[in-house]
Parts: structure tokens; C-alpha cells; sequence
């Protein structure tokens, strides 16, 4: 989402490999959850969405194949069990004979057939239809090369699937917790195309289901009665509040009308920290700027680079964000193994460049034709509406003045208008995040091949996709993890994006919400979460 790309108007932070209390105490009846998610869900269809809360919303009411557990590993979800061909390629799942639909139909192998083969197809346009590569013939059927029969996705039955991948995916079970992979209600969605917009239609197979929506104030979930493992689930309804408002997040949480939300106002931190309503946990993601390479002055490598150097990041963690992020030197954030046992993908990598490097930065602006920021073209950087990205953006509005000559006007944009704008290319420099979607430095490398649907930079590289495919068709671990190191030099060195710093987010959390389970990757499970 896990964005997929991510919403710091909720940035919630999600520590790895823990759950959220143990199931001590004594559940009291009539008391749910209420979550502060964030922003209105740009969609809460899982094929088409790219976005943390709309991932967060899509685990209560959807689930896959498998689901990640409190040590961040996939476990036995809608299916039941899987054989694994011995090379690899070959992946036969067994459907539980008791999953069923939240309106009582049963859930088929079909179903996933539909939802994986539909998410492919170029005419429904997802973003994230890449990350469906895996499948034999995949990327081929979203280019329109191949026709969908011969997509690796099949029902033998009701309830068999087998998938025949590309290469041989070691992380593939992983994969399959993400929502990309989820299954849709094929009747429903068939029939009608705006079918996940309305909660009458909005038909899931996970623990809960949307029965409200309130638009940009708050959803509305009960138990799903239907859900193979109902039993577990402790909340007959939780209700999930839609603000992009970190002051309104806090004032509700303080008045005990929100338990548990993740966007906090920087300058209240050091006095929530003293009254322990805070806690900050980290997050696999790396908060960042991107430049489109395509649009002047950013089509020019130097002024990238420039517009890169010139931020004081320690200043911004320190005086701004104030939540124990850690300044990016680089794209991949720690927190993922390299090849050697023990090892971090980014202590092997070290970093690519020198915070606030003002010389160097002024050096390169002047070789590219703008000494001094003279003669540069207007520069206006986009973010979506969020008092925390407007003190981010404001600090390095002032940096690069200071540092460059540059004036950058700045522009505050609804979600769904600034996701638009994003994919589309219409900007010249934006905010941006990017959470991990499973545990492999390839959920952060894939992102800016050419045919990715989430790469906002409109980066064209043929040799970063030839590094990026040669890593993703050997099981050499040692050569993928070389491979994908020079695709991230490649990608710094080109200054695609201007990283900012590694998440690390402050999480308001009232003491009596027990039960649920975090993950690093940025999704929150409330399947069997309560409230004392």
C-alpha cells in the first residue's frame, strides 16, 4: 500500500512485525473502533486503487488468497491451503469451502480469475496492473499482445486457481496479501461499473462490510456475518472517520471522539509525547518530491540534481515533521534484507548524496543555465491539501530560495484532483510517498520502470528496465540484489526524485484498543480488534 502511494494526510504508522496488544482484558459489548483513515478513498475498488487509506479500507472488506500475520509473514486466508511446483512456477490454491461474499454467495476460484484478468485489462486502465507481471502472459495481456486465455491465472474449479508465473517469485505468497490480488464479486462488478462507490453494491469478502459513507466524513462498517472466520471477529461495526485535517484528527481524538489515527500536528508532538498519547513507530516508507522529468526546468538532469542538494533535511526532521524520521540520502528505505544473512538493503547501498550540499547545488543550477536561479522558468510544486505537507513544502519553498534564487509557488490540491494530476503529469514538481507493498527492495525499485502505472515522473530509462527485468527473472539472490543497487544509482544519479526522509510517524492511540494487527508494509488489520 501498499501505494502504492501514500497518503500523508493519514500517513498511519505501522510498526513491523507487532501487533497492537495482547488479547488481555475484558471486551466490553457495544463499544467499535473509530479510525481517523485519512482522506476520502479515491476509490475503494481494490484492482484500481493505489492509495494507503483506500488499502487500509480494502483489508477490512476484502481479502486475499493469503493475509500477513503479526511476525509479517502470509498465512492461510480465503485459501486454504497451496502446492508449489518444484520450479517454482506453478501455484495451486484451494479455496476454503466456507468463504463466502458479503451478501451469502459463495467465493469462487472464478471470482479471482475475474478480478486478477480484469485488473490486467488495458481498458479498465489500473495503476497497478504491473504489479500483476508476475503472471505468465500478464504484461503482455495489459499491452494488448496477448489474448486473456492465456493469462497464468485459471478456476479449475469452484474452488481450485492455478497460477502459472512468468519467473520464479520467492516473495509471490506475499504478493497475494496485497489488494491488487484481491478477488471481486464477479456478478456485481460485471454488471455495473461504479459498483464500488455505493455501499448497496460495495460487495467484499472480508471481516466487515460498508454499510455508510458519509463523502469526506466517515464510513460506516458492520460484521460481516458471511465471513469464513466470523468467530474471531470481536466488533459487531467499527466507523472510520474521512479527514485530511490534522488539527480536526487531534480535537476529535482529544474529545474522545476518534481512538486510534496517524496524522498529527508537528507543533503538538512534544506536549502529546508528555502526556503519553503518542507513540512513534516506523514505517516502510520514504517520504520524497518528484520532479516530472519531462516538463521545464525539470526535463534538465542538473537542475533535478540542484533542486535535490539544496534541501536541509536534518532541518525538516528536526524542526518541521519532529517524529524521528531520519533524513533520505537515498530512495529505498532501511528495513529490507540484502543478500547476506543479517544485512540491510540500505546499509549495503550507503547513500548517494550529501545533505543541503548548497555549493554543489548552486555549481550544477549554473551549469545547466540558471546561475543564481536567473532566467529560470516559473517553478510552482504541488501537494495534497495536508497541514503537514504545507509546513514540509513551505520549509523547502524557503530552502530553495535561500539556497538556489528560486521562487516556487506552491499549491495545495484535493486528493482525488492531485492523484489526477500526479498520474497524468500535470505538474512540474509534487509530494509524494511510496510505502512498501510486501518485504523486497523491489516494491520500491519497480515503481519507476516505463510501463509502471505509478510512475509519476514519467521516467523513461531503457537501461534501468533492463537492470530492473534481469533482477526480476533470476532466484540468484546476490546478483538481484546488485542488480537492483545499480538500478537505484541509476535512478538518484538521473535525480528522478528529490528524497526527503524515512518515515517514521507519530500514532495517537487510546490505551483500551486492543487486538489488531500493524504491518511495516502500512496496512492495519481489524479482523479481530476491540475495544475494552
Amino acid at each position: 500500500m501498499h501505494t502504492k502511494l501514500l497518503s500523508l494526510a493519514l500517513v498511519v504508522v505501522l510498526a513491523a512485525a507487532l501487533a497492537a496488544g495482547c488479547a488481555t482484558g475484558t471486551k466490553q459489548a457495544g463499544k467499535f473502533l473509530r479510525y481517523s483513515v485519512g482522506t476520502e478513498p479515491e476509490t475503494i475498488d481494490p484492482r484500481k486503487s493505489t492509495g494507503s487509506p483506500e488499502a487500509i479500507i480494502e483489508a477490512q472488506i476484502f481479502e486475499g488468497l493469503t493475509v500477513l500475520n503479526d511476525k509479517e509473514a502470509p498465512v492461510a486466508a480465503t485459501a486454504e491451503k497451496w502446492e508449489i511446483s518444484p520450479d517454482g512456477l506453478t501455484y495451486t490454491f484451494t479455496l476454503r469451502a466456507n468463504a463466502k461474499w458479503a451478501n451469502g454467495d459463495p467465493v469462487t476460484a472464478h471470482d479471482f480469475e475475474y478480478a486478477w484478468k480484469s485488473a490486467l485489462d488495458p481498458a479498465l486502465g489500473a495503476r497497478y496492473a504491473y504489479q500483476l507481471y508476475y503472471l505468465k502472459n500478464g504484461e503482455q495481456y495489459n499491452k494488448g499482445q496477448a489474448a486473456a486465455d492465456s493469462v497464468g491465472v485459471q478456476a479449475l474449479d469452484d474452488r481450485t486457481l492455478r497460477v502459472t508465473l512468468e519467473k520464479p517469485t520467492p516473495y509471490f505468497l506475499t504478493l497475494t496479501t496485497f489488494h491488487t490480488y484481491y478477488p471481486v464479486h464477479k456478478k456485481t462488478v460485471a454488471a455495473n461499473d461504479k459498483w464500488a462507490s455505493d455501499p448497496k453494491t460495495l460487495i467484499g469478502n472480508g471481516p466487515f462490510k460498508v454499510t455508510g459513507w458519509v463523502h469526506n466524513s466517515k464510513l460506516e462498517f458492520a460484521k460481516n456475518e458471511y465471513y469464513w472466520d466470523a468467530a474471531k471477529v470481536k466488533m459487531a461495526k467499527m466507523e472510520f472517520t474521512l479527514t485530511d485535517s490534522s488539527t480536526t484528527e487531534l480535537a476529535m481524538f482529544e474529545n474522545n471522539q476518534v481512538d486510534l489515527g496517524g496524522n498529527v500536528p508537528s507543533g503538538e508532538i512534544p506536549r502529546l509525547v508528555k502526556e503519553g498519547k503518542l507513540r512513534f513507530d516506523p514505517l516502510l516508507a520514504t517520504y520524497f518530491y518528484c520532479f516530472n522529468v519531462t516538463r521545464p526546468p525539470f526535463d534538465n538532469v542538473k537542475v533535478r540534481q540542484a533542486f535535490t542538494l539544496a534541501i536541509d533535511r536534518a532541518a525538516i526532521v528536526q524542526n518541521v515533521t519532529r517524529g524521528g524520521q531520519k533524513p533520505a540520502l537515498a530512495w529505498v528505505p532501511p528495513g529490507l534484507a540484502d543478500a547476506a544473512p543479517g544485512s540491510d538493503f540500505r546499509q549495503v547501498g550507503g547513500d548517494f548524496f550529501a545533505d543541503n550540499d548548497v555549493a554543489t547545488a548552486q555549481r550544477l543550477l549554473a551549469e545547466a543555465g540558471y546561475p543564481g536561479g536567473k532566467g529560470l522558468p516559473p517553478v510552482t510544486l504541488i501537494y495534497n491539501t495536508s497541514e503537514g505537507h504545507k509546513a514540509i513544502a513551505e520549509a523547502v519553498q524557503e530552502m530553495w530560495r535561500k539556497n538556489l534564487g528560486v521562487n516556487v509557488t506552491l499549491a495545495n490540491q484535493e486528493w482525488k484532483v492531485f492523484i489526477n494530476a500526479r498520474t497524468k503529469g500535470d505538474y512540474q514538481v509534487a509530494r509524494h510517498g511510496w510505502t512498501g507493498d510486501y518485504l523486497d527492495p523491489m516494491t520500491f525499485i519497480d515503481m519507476f520502470v516505463s510501463d509502471s502505472g505509478n510512475d509519476d515522473a514519467q521516467y523513461r530509462n531503457p537501461e534501468y528496465d533492463s537492470l530492473v527485468a534481469r533482477a526480476k527473472e533470476t532466484n540468484d539472490q546476490g546478483l538481484r540484489m546488485r542488480l537492483m543497487h545499480q538500478a537505484e544509482k541509476l535512478l538518484m544519479d538521473d535525480a528522478v526524485i528529490a528524497p526527503v526522509y524515512y518515515y517514521t510517524n507519530a500514532v495517537l492511540v487510546k490505551p483500551n484498543v486492543k487486538g489488531y494487527v500493524r504491518s511495516i508494509t502500512g496496512l492495519y488489520y481489524f479482523k479481530e480488534a476491540y475495544v475494552e
